[in-house]
């Protein structure tokens, strides 16, 4: 089978990296509500370690709180657990099988070190994105030393896939100011 270089399929990678961040700014914690805040919460339920999303129901009934139903009664002590020792700070109360998060309001000092966190996931995905542009790159040129394309065509590609690179960096770059200015205006 003949190796081809396909555009599309190294626009989709880097798609794939701005999804990746995207999950990872909707994690951080703005001092608003938000389901996504609990995702890299871990249940130890049933002998293996499940997100909290398999055992329970997070919703957001005011801008400040969570409300977390447990499903299974037997695992709302482990949810509990879970949760607090998460370093999200949280304190949870329990009635029943529903767990209720006061969201705290952040003091500047932790404003600014989720604005770290979010710089440092933004490089991640620069980062990443890049890889794919390397990765396409490397191919071109493999593709031109083999003589299955022209070194013209190898050209054309190597700017699409600088443009493509270039747009994406810019969305990530867009996305960290947006979520700079939802942690610090909150």
């Amino acid at each position: 089978m003949a190796t081809t270089f396909d555009l599309a399929d190294v626009k989709r990678r880097m798609q794939g990296a701005i999804n990746a961040f995207k999950n990872d700014l909707a994690s951080l914690r703005t001092g608003r509500a938000s389901p996504n805040l609990l995702d890299p919460i871990q249940i130890d339920a049933y002998g293996s370690l499940m997100p909290i999303t398999q055992v329970a129901t997070i919703n957001v009934p005011e801008p400040r709180l969570l409300s977390v139903q447990v499903w299974d009664r037997g695992m709302v002590a482990a949810v509990e657990k879970a949760i607090r020792e998460s370093d999200l700070g949280l304190n949870p109360q329990t009635e029943g099988q529903v767990i209720r998060l006061r969201i705290p309001e952040m003091n500047e000092q932790r404003r600014k070190e989720m604005v770290k966190v979010a710089h440092k996931y933004a490089e991640e995905a620069k980062i990443a994105v890049r890889h794919v542009r390397r990765d396409g790159l490397d191919l071109l040129k493999k593709l031109e030393k083999d003589s299955t394309i022209s070194e013209d065509d190898g050209k054309r590609h190597a700017d699409q896939v600088q443009k493509a690179t270039d747009q994406f960096v810019a969305e990530i770059d867009g996305l960290l100011v947006s979520k700079e200015k939802e942690i610090m205006h909150v």
